[in-house]
């Protein structure tokens, strides 16, 4: 999995420390793209994050680059992922990739098969932190 360096990624200091002890967890060496990211993104206080940022818990609607089709998706933790209702996982490729972007924002990443993908973050559609929930 790559995860685009560029745009720079912004994270709430709660969603770092619960990712950062997720991946403390005997093997997650895997999410190493994850884990740089982590390492480089901005931290903001969850009360002073932007309304169109994915956080965790985030829904958000994303078109597909390719082939322009839209769908919904929940950034979850992994126990709550369920691909057939939307909720992808943050340890996934698609999950890392949309982790931190805003609104407008292209989010790229490999898929298992080696293809790359990648799709723009048309709206963020739910944030916790925007509707005052600070400890989800």
């Amino acid at each position: 999995m790559s995860v685009s360096p560029l745009p720079a990624r912004v994270l709430s200091e709660l969603d770092h420390i619960r990712i950062a002890n997720l991946l403390k967890q005997p093997g997650m060496d895997f999410a190493a793209d994850l884990a740089v990211l982590l390492d480089t993104a901005e931290l903001l206080s969850p009360r002073a994050l932007p309304s169109d940022l994915v956080t965790m818990n985030s829904r958000v609607r994303i078109a597909d680059h390719q082939a322009g089709n839209e769908r919904e998706l929940t950034l979850c933790y992994p126990h709550d992922t369920n691909p057939d209702t939307g909720f992808v996982s943050v340890l996934s490729p698609v999950g890392t990739s949309l982790l931190g972007l805003r609104e407008g924002a292209l989010a790229h990443w490999s898929m298992p098969s080696g293809a790359h993908a990648s799709a723009r973050i048309l709206k963020v559609l739910y944030q916790p932190e925007d509707h005052g929930e600070f400890l989800r």
